[in-house]
């Protein structure tokens, strides 16, 4: 097999490594705290370090992609990985399993510089497809970290060490795959520039730090708004630096041109809705239902077998559908049916969930609305950007969906330890935060929808852009100068 064929399964393997080592170690937090020793508080920054790790990381990854090269900046990043699994494999100290954790949240880095390599390497007729596909493993990963984990740890004596194995191995196979990648040289020419990403990551810690530890510290808690507030100053000076200097991280057209700001929105939606999905219909069917009065009384197993697995896996079917979608219809018109099938799934779940296949049904609903946003979401913006900016666009979007996963997951944390059922000795929530959840997950859909649609310009089906277009276009970008005006009015017009 030559190396231009392995760009596509390389490039999805890469991305869906980066979402199954974001879930694998999301439902052993408990074990975690046991094995070691250590308080709730403590063991959840396991996942909280590797957030707050990926934000700072992500943007500066991909910058340098498009500075130094994809297929290099990639082969260090599985490397870190494959570092941090070992570590988090081996020991037994929190701390240099947080260590750990910081090194593996490199690999979010992965998922921009896929895109940009896509780019790179494949004609205009295959582009929109493969970025769909590849995409789509976001979920597909997510959903099968979460069945991994259940059943790896299913017995008595399981060991939560098992998973960081499983990450080694997986690290390792992806590093044999980059290594495959053609060769290019980097995209585009200057120097990064690291104050801006500086001020970026910590404006991106204060922002995600209260929204993974807002139910720790109380959300009104002077510590959960003070990191809130700082989020905002920072991140406001970090658009006043970028606008002041030659060579930004994040250029000002990036900053304030409509369909990219749009994208962005509809990517913290998505995020949103892909870890409320999650989070919700596990605990939903996991509630006794002869205490409850609602839920199936599933073990974790179960629920990530029969009750999330449907709609993970079946993106393997639904991201090429996403891609078809937006060749034939354009990102704009995908992106809207995806917000409304997310918002329909939601809706189904807030009035119907007392038997398996309404569950089902509604699950697969929301994911495959999540995965046609996820095919439509790189296409719109590389349609907005040049080639040089192509890792850094996308890095910023990946952002954008990693604080809608940390909201969606504050959300449904919150909701499901308030109003809980009195007499109790466990905490269970009443059947009423359930819809509640599920009520919001269809607002905040149908928001979206209504922003895209009335909000984002119409953009031509990828089916219609000639090859003439698309090598000027991408010729005016290499050359560092802006796409002819004449260009980008034949597109907005078309």
């Amino acid at each position: 097999m030559s190396q231009p064929r392995l760009v596509i399964p390389v490039t999805a393997y890469g991305v869906l490594l980066v979402a199954a080592l974001q879930t694998l170690v999301v439902p052993v937090i408990g074990d975690i705290q046991a094995a070691l020793g250590v308080s709730a508080a403590a063991a959840s920054w396991a996942v909280t370090a590797n957030l707050l790790a990926a934000a700072v990381f992500t943007p500066v990854l991909g910058r340098l992609g498009d500075l130094r090269g994809r297929r290099p900046v990639m082969i260090g990043i599985v490397i870190l990985v494959l570092a941090g699994s070992i570590l988090a494999a081996t020991t037994t100290s929190l701390p240099l399993l947080v260590i750990g954790r910081v090194l593996q949240a490199t690999s979010f880095g992965l998922f921009p510089l896929g895109i940009g390599v896509l780019r790179e390497e494949l004609p205009a007729k295959r582009l929109t497809g493969a970025m769909a596909l590849v995409s789509g493993m976001l979920s597909v990963g997510a959903g099968l970290g979460i069945t991994v984990t259940g059943l790896l740890m299913r017995g008595e004596g399981a060991d939560y060490h098992q998973l960081f194995w499983l990450s080694t191995g997986m690290s390792i196979l992806g590093l044999i795959g980059v290594l495959l990648l053609p060769r290019r040289p980097a995209a585009a020419t200057g120097k990064l520039d690291w104050t801006g990403a500086a001020v970026l990551g910590l404006g991106l810690v204060l922002l995600v730090m209260p929204l993974e530890q807002g139910n720790t510290w109380g959300w009104a808690s002077p510590a959960t708004l003070g990191s809130l507030a700082g989020a905002v100053v920072v991140l406001a000076l970090f658009v006043l630096m970028e606008r002041r200097i030659k060579q930004p991280l994040v250029t000002t057209r990036m900053l304030r041109h409509r369909p990219i700001v749009i994208a962005h929105v509809a990517g913290l939606s998505t995020g949103f809705a892909m870890f409320a999905i999650f989070l919700s219909v596990s605990a939903l069917v996991q509630a006794p239902p002869s205490v409850t009065g609602y839920g199936f009384g599933s073990s974790v197993l179960a629920a990530s077998l029969v009750y999330l697995l449907p709609g993970s896996a079946g993106g393997i079917i639904t991201a090429p559908l996403g891609g078809r979608l937006v060749i034939r219809f354009g990102a704009k018109a995908t992106l809207l049916i995806a917000a409304l099938l997310t918002a329909a799934g939601f809706i189904l779940l807030a009035v119907v969930h007392s038997t398996t296949w309404e569950v089902i049904v509604g699950s697969v609903a929301v994911n495959t609305g999540v995965m046609f946003g996820y095919a439509s979401l790189p296409a719109l913006v590389i349609q907005n950007v040049d080639r040089t900016e192509t890792g850094i666009a996308n890095s910023v979007n990946s952002i954008f969906r990693s604080v809608g996963m940390s909201l969606g997951t504050a959300f449904v944390v919150t909701l499901v330890t308030r109003n809980l059922i009195p007499g109790l000795p466990v905490g269970l929530p009443q059947e009423s935060q359930f819809r509640l959840i599920f009520i919001v997950g269809a607002a905040v859909a149908l928001v979206t929808a209504g922003v895209v649609g009335f909000l984002l310009p119409r953009s031509r089906p990828a089916a219609q852009l000639t090859v003439p277009e698309v090598e000027e276009e991408e010729a005016a970008g290499a050359a560092g100068v802006e796409v002819p005006a004449a260009l980008v009015a034949r597109q907005k017009t078309a």
